[in-house]
């Protein structure tokens, strides 16, 4: 089925083309793997002794580098990310060296840093878009879920970087430590008119941990699928869900997907922009389609930049999504993907039984949530 776009039309134009030619359209910069904040769902924040014994954080010139060879085999967009990269003291360095290489760089942030001098100066140059996280409705929230009561000071810099002009984007991560603060968030980016990304799905941190069982830090299936269709509820009129509800039982899909791409070649390959149009940095200098992703992984401080980036291509084009999921009814209306399999299951080809079950849950609350408006 055709998935309805919400993003810009060039912006969907160059990956489409970047992915017809080779070429690597966006680029994500994992800066640190350091943040002030300790959330336990995090896949990448490790301690100062953790980051020593994998490795260490690349320097200014060395991510400057990487995105110049970047930016001359096509990159347009990047992404700076971490960890929290304003914990960075050279992090003007970076943004504005890839500022002036004309890239269109947006920023991801827990916002608890942009005060002071270091807000001044980002609002000298700002980037395209902010997105912040805004883990909670109150200070209680954040205490336990961030280590921290930042919940005021967050959502003031949100507001006032708004109110300067800065595109804003709130990320919102719901798990068990958040769930409830849900009817309060969702006020807040009302009053505020503030966009949002709200996901109640968390990967487990393979990346930080090779092994992962059970659920850890993030909702069961069932709760998973009871806060989404809580969060659709708040953001949709009695009639959008209705039509959702009956798209659902449909089996059609509901959710626009920026980064989904119509399969050509192959309909069990990835689906996404990984590895096709889009590439992903860690703090350590590896070279991969997704963060979410443990490989493959390629290096292109040591090979150079265009042949880690033909590597990263060549070894997405094999991957190859389960044939149960491939050939579910459900597909349209579940978000797996590659990363999701390999996460969840330790294997490309494995099938993320979480996910299924989260789908299958989604789908009868929605519908059950449907039937009592009707009542």
């Amino acid at each position: 089925m055709q998935r309805k776009n919400t993003e810009p039309y060039l912006a969907t134009y160059l990956h489409s083309k970047g992915r017809r030619l080779g070429l690597p359209i966006a680029g994500n910069f994992e800066l640190t793997a350091h943040c002030n904040f300790n959330c336990p769902m995090c896949y990448v924040h490790m301690s100062e002794d953790e980051v020593s014994k994998k490795g260490k954080e690349l320097t200014a010139e060395q991510w400057i580098k990487i995105a110049e060879d970047a930016k001359n085999r096509g990159m347009v967009f990047a992404l700076l990310t971490g960890g929290e990269p304003f914990i960075r003291k050279d992090f003007f360095e970076i943004y504005g060296a890839m500022k002036k290489m004309g890239l269109l760089v947006s920023i991801n942030s827990n916002g608890s840093m942009l005060e002071g001098e270091l807000l001044e100066k980002l609002l000298e140059d700002p980037p395209v878009r902010m997105n912040i996280s805004l883990y909670g409705g109150c200070e209680e929230t954040y205490r336990k879920m961030c280590g921290l009561p930042m919940y005021e000071r967050v959502l003031n810099n949100i507001i006032r970087l708004k109110e300067k002009g800065v595109q804003i984007s709130i990320n919102l991560s719901i798990t068990p430590y958040n769930c409830q603060d849900l009817d309060k968030i969702y006020e807040i980016i009302e009053k505020h008119q503030i966009q949002v990304r709200a996901s109640s799905y968390m990967y487990p941190p393979i990346r930080l941990e090779k092994e992962i069982e059970g659920y850890g830090n993030r909702l069961s299936p069932g709760d998973s699928a009871k806060y989404s269709v809580h969060w659709d509820r708040l953001r949709f009129t009695d009639e959008e869900f209705s039509q959702r509800a009956e798209a659902m039982k449909n089996l059609v899909a509901v959710e626009p997907d920026e980064c989904y791409i119509e399969a050509e070649e192959t309909a069990d390959g990835v689906k996404c922009r990984a590895g096709s149009s889009s590439f992903w940095m860690t703090w350590d200098g590896e070279m991969r389609p997704c963060g979410m992703m443990p490989g493959p992984t390629a290096y292109p401080l040591e090979k150079g930049f265009d042949a880690a980036w033909d590597e990263i291509r060549s070894a997405t084009a094999e991957i190859r999504q389960p044939a149960k999921c491939t050939n579910c009814p459900k597909a349209e209306v579940c978000g797996v993907c590659a990363a999701v399999c390999v996460s969840e299951t330790g294997s490309f080809d494995g099938v993320p039984e979480y996910m299924c079950q989260r789908t299958e849950e989604i789908i009868r609350q929605t519908a059950e949530a449907a039937e009592q408006l009707k009542k």
